[in-house]
């Protein structure tokens, strides 16, 4: 299975949105594709440190994981972060983050006409 990064912020954001702090991943026998694909990424976001497990099957967003969701959360920066990565071939997940942030660096610097 590969790594669906727009699934990735998705499942940042729906961890965000909650209003409970804990985000459960249980695989059930015969799982559906749907199911997999979430069970794996939120073990790749555990796995990156954006997820932490606090219990059997159960995680919860970690600062990093804010950090990242806040550097790829705008819709407009997300798009030209895909768009950038699209042009590498692809990137790591810190690639992306790195990419985002130095998006938003440039956008609050031609903002604030300050450097950063």
């Amino acid at each position: 299975m590969k790594r669906d990064d727009d699934f990735i912020r998705q499942l940042l954001l729906e961890c965000e949105q909650s209003d409970d702090i804990h985000l459960v991943a249980r695989l059930r026998l015969n799982p559906s594709n749907d199911e997999l694909k979430r069970y794996h990424h939120i073990k790749l976001l555990s796995d990156a440190g954006y997820f932490t497990p606090v219990g059997k099957h159960v995680y919860r967003m970690t600062n990093q994981g804010y950090d990242y969701l806040e550097a790829i959360k705008n819709e407009t920066v997300w798009a030209k972060t895909k768009e950038e990565v699209t042009k590498l071939g692809g990137a790591t997940v810190d690639m992306i983050k790195d990419i985002a942030v130095a998006l938003i660096k440039r956008e609050f610097a031609e903002k604030l006409v300050i450097s950063l």
